[in-house]
């Protein structure tokens, strides 16, 4: 007989006050990894930048300071420091220690805000070891701090610092005459809501300032990091908005098709909303500010950025689907009203096709927006997409039609159609490469030699450098799920080369129509032919260099095989030492360094070396048995899988090692020649 389990009334949790961040500190941040700590930062600085948007402040100061803690100044007003009526509590406590409380729930305390929940400051706060504030207002220093989020006063610096809880606003002192008003909030978080090895990232911080800073033209962003020792100071100001951001985020090495247009407008919609006593109404009347700067480029990579009131929303929302909409329908027509672009019974472009090489900004200015998350990801008001829809598709009609940018428009509609026209043909050429089937068959490459296998998991697929590797590969070879296609010498450089020169290259043309996914924007990991993708080139010069071409090729035209993890670089030996005697002993090395290190070991132990050691010139060289057991055996082979951690970083360093621009490159050379390890070079 089993106890029966008694659920009741003590059995239910009541989490007051800051307890629910504490114990659930994901739904409130985002992640409690590197990100939510930057969320915490991100959280104290928007508050600051609804000042800068109300117009009331002009100046925003981080110091992220060496012991960890981050502090954020404004000249802004200062929060409240009076008593707030209802609590009993001053303004700075109440908004620092209770969720949903602040000055954006309506009333005159903002126009629009990025703050809607009312959780960020005290969030941070419930999150932190120690939270210090100043408010300089109405000619007063006021002071305060807390410690897990409770008020208390320290008596002395840092966290470590002894404290007593203790209540209550401080007034510190009388400001200076001509001092400005502001807030100044230092931080310092507490490490055991966050994984292990989770730290703040200075390099977000700095993209979030600077991103703001072309946001709200009117303020002055200074970052001061000095978690190096040394203070080292960044001011970000842009005067011209959203225009100085398009040409920040095109892509380097890409031309300019048109100027950058300029959108501005506003517009309104209606939805049902709270009053201030929390009573529901219907039709309540919304004003959005709609501000969009774009243009067109010669590459094909998109880039559409989305903001609401300043805040980033990663996974767009409302406001893009109404840019994307009136962008599409406004091209749309203006092509078809176009003599000659399209030809008859062509289908008119989709959406891919209008964004195709374009640089875009999205920012509205919402009063109380909704999104799918307090990490405000994405914006979800719906009203909003109409609303930007029917200003954009004002505005690019007007651009399409007016007789000093009708020029300018055709260049873009025309490229809009050539697009189109390319995403059909790299259609036409994944579907001509689909595996053979009882209902379509597929042409593949002569030269390929395909495994026997249907099932894409176990598939591998080796990329091979030259006809005299594949030949020992084709004996070594497991033909029941391994599959080879040699190459011919180098690919095409495809970031130097334009879209069609890489399509129209034999190489890369034959790894496309042998994989069946498509390529660029059509690519398509679902439909991909092969479990993984192996390169196997030789461990010298030109095999690393040939590694490099494919790997530029995978990281621009098929980047989802890397995102997947399942482009690997095989590793062939360049050594075999062999032992004499009767039982002898192979070992297979891959650096000169590390050959040296096995012959002395085995000479060490009293065994004799086979002299001189055999270095392996290429994959050539190794017989069947040799090339199965280093490189192709999936038990004792070595093999790196290629990664992308950081996309942005990745496209950077693709684009300085293998772009057109040859002065970067060599500065980079030359200021990392100190790096080279002379004793390891292998000449």
């Amino acid at each position: 007989m089993t106890a029966e389990t008694i659920y009741g009334a003590d059995d239910l949790t009541h989490l007051e006050g800051l307890e629910a961040v504490r114990k659930r500190p994901g739904m409130y941040i985002g992640s409690t990894d590197s990100r939510g700590i930057n969320h915490l930062f991100t959280e104290i600085v928007d508050n600051s930048t609804d000042e800068g948007i109300a117009g009331l402040a002009t100046r925003v100061v981080v110091t992220l300071h060496a012991d960890g803690s981050v502090q954020v100044d404004d000249d802004g007003r200062g929060i409240p420091t009076g008593v707030h009526a209802k609590s009993g509590l001053s303004g700075v406590e109440l908004v620092l220690t209770r969720l949903h409380a602040g000055g954006k729930f309506g009333g005159s305390g903002y126009k629009t805000s990025g703050g809607l929940h009312g959780v960020g400051a005290s969030a941070v706060n419930a999150l932190s070891h120690r939270f210090d504030v100043t408010v300089k207002r109405e000619g007063k220093v006021h002071q305060m701090s807390f410690a897990q989020g409770t008020p208390a006063v320290f008596d002395g610096p840092g966290p470590k610092a002894k404290f007593v809880k203790q209540s209550g606003l401080q007034v510190m002192g009388k400001m200076k005459r001509g001092e400005p008003t502001g807030t100044s909030i230092r931080y310092w978080y507490d490490s055991r809501y966050f994984e292990n090895g989770a730290a703040l990232d200075v390099e977000a911080v700095r993209a979030k300032l600077r991103n703001t800073a072309f946001l709200v033209p009117g303020v002055t962003y200074v970052l001061r990091d000095a978690t190096q020792g040394a203070i080292e100071e960044e001011t970000f100001h842009f005067p011209n908005g959203l225009s100085d951001m398009v040409d920040f985020l095109s892509p380097d090495g890409e031309k300019a098709v048109t100027g950058t247009l300029l959108i501005n407008g506003t517009g309104t919609y209606t939805e049902n909303a709270a009053d201030e006593n929390g009573v529901m109404r219907s039709k309540v009347e919304r004003q959005v500010e709609v501000e969009v700067a774009f243009r067109w480029g010669t590459g094909y990579d998109r880039i559409v950025e989305c903001f609401t009131n300043t805040i980033r929303n990663v996974h767009g929302g409302t406001h893009r689907k109404g840019f994307e909409r009136a962008a599409l329908k406004s091209l749309q027509e203006a092509i078809s009203k176009t003599r000659g672009l399209l030809k008859p019974k062509e289908d008119p472009p989709q959406l891919d096709d209008v964004l195709e090489g374009m640089t875009a900004v999205i920012h509205v200015r919402v009063p109380e927006p909704q999104f799918t998350s307090q990490t405000k990801d994405e914006l979800s008001t719906a009203g909003v997409t109409k609303v930007i829809q029917g200003i954009v598709e004002r505005n690019v009609k007007a651009w399409t039609e007016d007789r000093k940018t009708k020029a300018e428009a055709k260049i873009v509609l025309q490229k809009v159609v050539d697009a189109a026209r390319v995403r059909l043909t790299q259609k036409q050429q994944k579907d001509a490469a689909r595996r053979k089937t009882a209902l379509e068959g597929a042409a593949m490459p002569p030269k390929l030699v395909d495994c026997r296998t249907t099932g894409v998991a176990r598939s591998e697929l080796f990329l091979v450098e030259g006809d005299s590797a594949l030949g020992s590969a084709r004996m070594a070879r497991v033909s029941e799920y391994q599959a080879l296609l040699p190459l011919r010498g180098k690919i095409l450089n495809v970031q130097k080369a334009s879209l069609a020169d890489t399509l129209r290259n034999a190489e890369i043309a034959s790894i496309v129509q042998v994989l069946g996914a498509g390529s660029g924007r059509t690519f398509d990991l679902a439909t991909m032919r092969y479990g993984r993708v192996i390169l196997m080139a030789d461990a010298d010069v030109d095999g690393s260099h040939i590694r490099t071409l494919l790997i530029t090729l995978f990281a621009k035209y098929m980047r989802p095989v890397i995102e997947d993890g399942r482009l690997y670089a095989a590793m062939p030996p360049l050594h075999k030492v062999v032992t004499k005697g009767r039982n002898s002993e192979t070992r297979f090395t891959f650096t000169q360094r590390e050959m040296e290190t096995t012959v002395a070991a085995l000479q060490k132990a009293g065994k004799q070396i086979v002299m001189p050691v055999p270095r392996f010139k290429g994959l050539g060289e190794m017989d069947a048995d040799e090339l199965w057991e280093t490189t192709m055996n999936p038990v004792t082979r070595s093999v790196r899988r290629i990664t992308l951690d950081d996309a942005d970083a990745a496209e950077e360093a693709l684009e300085l090692l293998m772009g057109e621009k040859v002065e970067p490159r060599r500065n980079w050379l030359v200021e990392s020649s100190s790096r080279v390890d002379r004793e390891a070079i292998d000449v």
